[in-house]
C-alpha cells in the first residue's frame, strides 16, 4: 500500500498543476462586442454607402414627383378664377388623384428602404456570425458570447474580450488578405 501512495500522490500533484496551467492559459469564457464589430467592419461602411445612395435616389424621385404636383397645384390656384365649375371639378379630382398616387409611392419607397436596410443588416450580421463561428472552432473556444450593450454581459475581464482580434480578422477576410 505504501508503494502505491507515493506514485498516486505524484500523479495527483502533476494533474493538479496541469489543470491549473491549462485553465490559466486561456479562458473558455470569452465575448465579443457586437456593436463594435458591426461598426468597425469595413463591409458595413461599404454597404451603408451603397444603401444611402440608393435610398437618396428613391427619395429624390419621390421629391421630384411631389414638387411637380405642388407646381401643378400653384398653377391651378392661379387659373382657378377663370375656370368653369366642370373644369374646377375635373382639375381638383386630377390633383387629388395625383396626391394619392404620390402618397402611395412614398409609402412604397419607405417600405422598400426599410426592407433594404433590414436585408443589409442581416447580411452583415450573418458575415460576422459566420466568421466568429469559424474563429471559435479554429481557436478551440467552446463558446463565444455576444455582448450588445443591453445587459446580457454586465461585466467581463478585458482578457475575455475578443472584439479587437475578431474585428481585425474579419476585416482582413473581407479585404481578401
Amino acid at each position: 500500500m505504501n508503494k502505491l501512495t507515493f506514485p498516486i500522490s505524484i500523479l495527483a500533484l502533476l494533474s493538479s498543476v496541469l489543470v491549473f496551467f491549462f485553465s490559466q492559459s486561456k479562458s473558455d469564457l470569452v465575448y465579443v462586442d457586437i456593436n463594435q464589430l458591426v461598426e468597425g467592419y469595413e463591409r458595413t461602411k461599404t454597404e451603408r454607402e451603397a444603401f444611402n445612395r440608393k435610398a437618396n435616389t428613391l427619395k429624390a424621385n419621390a421629391d421630384s414627383l411631389l414638387m411637380n404636383w405642388q407646381n401643378e397645384l400653384k398653377a391651378y390656384e392661379k387659373q382657378r378664377a377663370s375656370m368653369t365649375n366642370k373644369e374646377l371639378e375635373l382639375k381638383e379630382d386630377l390633383l387629388q388623384n395625383k396626391q394619392q398616387q404620390i402618397n402611395n409611392y412614398q409609402q412604397v419607397i419607405q417600405k422598400q428602404i426599410q426592407e433594404e436596410n433590414q436585408k443589409m443588416t442581416q447580411t452583415l450580421i450573418n458575415d460576422i456570425n459566420d466568421y466568429v463561428k469559424e474563429y471559435g472552432k479554429s481557436n478551440g473556444y467552446p463558446i463565444i458570447f455576444g455582448a450588445g450593450g443591453n445587459g446580457n454581459i454586465m461585466y467581463a475581464e478585458d482578457a475575455s474580450d475578443l472584439t479587437k482580434t475578431i474585428l481585425e480578422g474579419l476585416n482582413e477576410a473581407y479585404s481578401g488578405k
